[in-house]
């Protein structure tokens, strides 16, 4: 491992946005007690910002570029650390590349610096990603192994777990495909990864082009070595599934691969939550274990014991007859679509919070499928709501209320509710516009919910 505060001391280190949600507070943060000097800019404002800032205002080795980016500073620094969706084609990149400076990420900074003591295991996935990383997380931290989390989790920084990490401990790493994008331009890949599945997500940022999509997610098995391994989920429970395993395998990779079947084995396992997709995520983060050499015991006990992730088909609470789900993490149309297969015992039973922000998404099947389940229909206001309205079968599109935020969305819902529904917030949309990212929204729900007197 290499010396982080030797690394760091006096580098000129600028960090391309900060953020709401943690990451960027903790890798400032970080930075500036190693000893760097540091430049944050971001396009928010300082007052869109206040709460991000507090925890960095003791701080004097650090410069605020706030409300807007400015060329001047990607011309004179060491370093840059940019946020994981920051434009592929930015000006200030660019600019950066030109005058021949260093851009990273936090995560793959971190495997850098980490070396090779470090195992590192990469997840990612358009679905079941965080869910998969969680599970395995837990099933290691249960088989007694020194591990940590890092990656895409929310509120986490990874860069900072260089203090506390050891020789031959292991991290899970939950990998977007922006995060991607960075370990590609490295040539990197964790000598573990799993790729849960494929389907057609981000397709704002990518421009309508799915293969430039698939290309970053790639990079998570593109640089393993012979020896390495890689895990593939089927991808075949969903009739929109790209064949996941098909198009890896036309990459050739060094590695070995395995496919686990997702039909766990009733008698042996007990899952404690509802869906297919449920089965289908235990099953890879099994696999990636008893590849690490964990036992068949300690995997079934804390897979039969995980109680899932907040925002992802989480009750949150049952009362008057009424169950209240928050799956704001449903981003994608197919996300919705597994939601309420997962509660067909509810069907005609469900009201629907969902729409908001388009990702230049197809709504068709979604159209097709979801309104089977549904007893009655919210939409968020928003360009995915108006691509849903179009496309809706005529009962829905004429009953469906579009509102302007949560508290018109779960005032409706309520109304609508009966003993024996389930209100569902499961967007398929992107949270932009209404809320300050997908959290929030599910927060804002999680609020209303819990507000409910019995």
């Amino acid at each position: 491992m290499i010396d982080y505060q030797k690394y760091f001391k006096n580098k000129k280190v600028l960090v391309m946005g900060l953020g709401l949600l943690g990451r960027g507070i903790g890798v400032t943060k970080f930075l500036a007690e190693s000893g760097a000097k540091v430049t944050v800019t971001d396009l928010k404002t300082k007052e869109e910002l206040k709460t991000a800032l507090k925890p960095l205002a003791k701080f004097k080795n650090i410069t605020y570029r706030l409300g807007g980016h400015n060329l001047q500073d990607f011309k004179n620094q060491d370093l840059i650390i940019r946020a994981a969706n920051v434009p592929i084609d930015s000006p200030y990149l660019k600019e950066a590349k030109k005058n021949k400076i260093p851009v990273t990420q936090d995560a793959t900074l971190f495997a850098q610096l980490a070396g090779e003591e470090v195992k590192i295991i990469g997840v990612t996935g358009t679905r079941g990603k965080s869910t998969v990383t969680h599970l395995l997380y837990e099933i290691l931290k249960n088989d007694k192994r020194r591990v940590w989390l890092g990656g895409n989790v929310r509120g986490t920084a990874t860069l900072p777990l260089l203090k506390k990490v050891k020789s031959g401990d292991l991290v899970v790493m939950e990998l977007d495909s922006w995060q991607l994008q960075s370990f590609g331009e490295a040539k990197l890949s964790p000598s573990l990864a799993i790729f849960t599945s494929f389907m057609n997500d981000h397709q704002n940022y990518y421009k309508n082009n799915l293969e430039r999509y698939f290309q970053d997610k790639a990079n998570i098995f593109k640089h393993q070595k012979a020896g390495d391994t890689l895990i593939v989920g089927k991808n075949d429970f969903s009739p929109d599934s790209f064949k996941l395993v098909d198009e890896i395998k036309k990459l050739k990779p060094k590695s070995k691969i395995i496919v686990p079947s997702y039909k766990l084995k009733a008698i042996s396992y007990k899952l404690s939550l509802p869906g297919k997709h449920r089965e289908y995520n235990a099953a890879l983060a099994s696999a990636a274990a008893k590849a690490l050499g964990v036992s068949e015991v300690v995997i079934k006990r804390t897979v039969n014991n995980f109680k899932g992730l907040p925002g992802r088909l989480e009750l949150i609470k049952s009362i008057r007859g009424i169950k209240y789900y928050n799956d704001t993490t449903a981003t994608t149309p197919d996300a919705v679509m597994v939601a309420v297969h997962a509660l067909k015992e509810y069907k005609g039973k469900i009201i629907l919070i969902g729409g908001g922000a388009d990702k230049e998404l197809d709504f068709k099947r979604y159209s097709q499928i979801v309104p089977k389940y549904l007893k009655e229909l919210v939409l968020f206001k928003g360009s995915a709501t108006d691509k849903i309205l179009v496309v809706l079968p005529a009962k829905f599109k004429k009953q469906a209320i579009v509102v302007g935020g949560m508290v018109d969305a779960f005032k409706c819902a309520t109304s609508l509710a009966e003993r024996g529904d389930i209100v569902l917030l499961s967007p398929g949309a992107a949270s932009f516009g209404l809320f300050r990212n997908e959290f929030d929204r599910g927060d804002q729900f999680n609020k209303l919910v819990k507000a409910i007197k019995k």
